[in-house]
């Protein structure tokens, strides 16, 4: 007891994104904080608008127009074998469906550090971890899964020394699910010990985390990077906290973090 003591002290000493402290401890337990006011996440709301009107397009125009491929009607026929799938049946297809694509970066795809693709934009180029999420999302949407049941979780990879990363949270019967192209299976969150979330977004608003109250294994430095701000509506992060260049050997570290303003 005494020597877990003094690692978590030494830990707490250092000032860095512990796998250490990690490992026995969800950081997924955590308080939230909801907003409905996420008009500082541009890069989500232009990607929003942009799906939208590349849905109207007529499936005979796939080919033609630009991230508009016909690739898009294998996906429309993979979603439509599932409709009749329990969930747990569902998310897993699609959670594997959508990570066999290969994995691109940003600056290889759009020469630029962050940019969030539509699942139209995905199937075209591929994409990085954000964008599997964004393609899981409307995939589960499209079988009829609400929104709000679902959130794109930006979060620390503690394992790799703080790099930031995408993820799909399902909530399911109580419990959250993570959809994440790094691990090959749906897992439940509170299995999970090495990633720890920033904040989450869907189309209704977006929640900042938080330690919970009474938590153990809290890094000193998570009340910068999660609660620095003075205001939830305010203190939206930078969405350029969600570029995850890892396929560059990218070590992204915490006091990295941006925040608007």
């Amino acid at each position: 007891m005494l020597t877990r003591l003094c690692l978590v002290l030494i830990a707490f000493l250092l000032g860095a994104p512990s796998a250490a402290l990690a490992s026995s401890y969800s950081y997924f337990n955590m308080d939230e904080t909801y907003s409905s006011n996420s008009a500082a996440f541009t890069k989500w709301n232009t990607m929003l608008a942009r799906f939208s009107q590349q849905q109207k397009l007529p499936e005979e125009k796939c080919g033609q127009v630009q991230y508009f491929p016909c690739r898009v009607k294998e996906w429309t026929h993979f979603l439509n074998t599932q409709r009749d799938k329990a969930f747990d049946d569902k998310i897993v297809a699609v959670n594997d469906y959508i990570n066999a694509f290969p994995y691109v970066t940003d600056k290889a795809n759009w020469n630029g550090d962050d940019f969030w693709e539509t699942p139209y934009e995905f199937f075209t180029v591929s994409g990085n971890c954000k964008d599997y999420a964004i393609a899981k999302y409307f995939s589960l949407r499209a079988l009829g899964v609400p929104a709000s049941a679902m959130r794109i979780i930006v979060l620390q990879d503690l394992n790799l020394g703080g790099v930031i990363h995408a993820v799909l949270g399902v909530y399911h019967h109580g419990k959250l699910e993570i959809l994440d192209n790094q691990i090959k299976q749906v897992a439940y969150a509170d299995d999970i010990y090495h990633y720890r979330p920033i904040y989450g977004i869907n189309e209704a608003g977006w929640w900042r985390y938080g330690p919970r109250s009474g938590a153990h294994f809290v890094h000193t430095e998570e009340a910068e990077v999660i609660t620095h701000d003075n205001s939830v509506a305010s203190g939206a992060p930078d969405e350029n906290s969600s570029n995850d260049d890892r396929g560059e050997g990218s070590s992204v570290k915490s006091s990295s973090l941006r925040h608007p303003g």
